[in-house]
């Protein structure tokens, strides 16, 4: 099997982010995918805005809205949130090798991210251990990029202006606990 971790900051989730998750089912490029929202991000300019039990269940709401058959293969792992201190892709790899023994682990992240991987923490045993797909951004050339016509939607855009672009039970959720909501 091949399992996805698909991590970020989902500050907050949005369609970009949904869309990515349907076509890499759809398109068979992974069988399973883990969203893994991020405890304390490193190489973030800024914090999260929303807490990362609001990040999880914005992640877990945005889930259940999926057809079945491809939320059957996607679920939230919190495993980022929960761990005190720094978040490290490769300490997350590790833990969930532990759990898909003898699997393929597929990282996935944009072109901007993957333009950083030499700077994340223990990089050359990351690149040893996982296959990435690199999802192409808009705005952001790369070379290794998988082309699934990704929207071009910003999480930023989204806490600025409140935008429509998340699902339903996502806008609800910013709505009825005022996140996002300028100061």
């Amino acid at each position: 099997m091949r399992v996805g971790l698909y991590g970020g900051t989902f500050d907050p989730i949005h369609n970009g982010h949904v869309h990515v998750i349907k076509e890499l089912i759809t398109q068979k490029i992974v069988d399973h995918i883990l969203v893994v929202p991020a405890g304390q991000p490193l190489l973030r300019e800024n914090s999260p805005r929303a807490t990362g039990a609001q990040r999880r269940t914005m992640c877990q709401l945005a889930i259940n809205e999926l057809p079945a058959e491809i939320k059957s293969r996607v679920e939230v792992n919190p495993i980022e949130i929960l761990r005190e201190g720094p978040s490290y892709t490769i300490d997350t790899v590790e833990a969930v090798e532990q759990n898909y023994e003898g699997d393929a682990i597929v990282l996935i992240v944009g072109t901007d991210a993957y333009q950083k991987i030499d700077d994340w923490h223990r990089s050359a045993e990351l690149k040893s251990k996982v296959e990435f797909v690199v999802i192409e951004r808009p705005g952001f050339a790369g070379e290794h990029n998988t082309s699934i016509n990704a929207l071009d939607i910003s999480a930023t855009e989204i806490r600025e202006h409140n935008s429509n672009e998340v699902p339903a039970a996502v806008a609800a959720y910013i709505k009825e606990h005022n996140l996002y909501v300028s100061k």
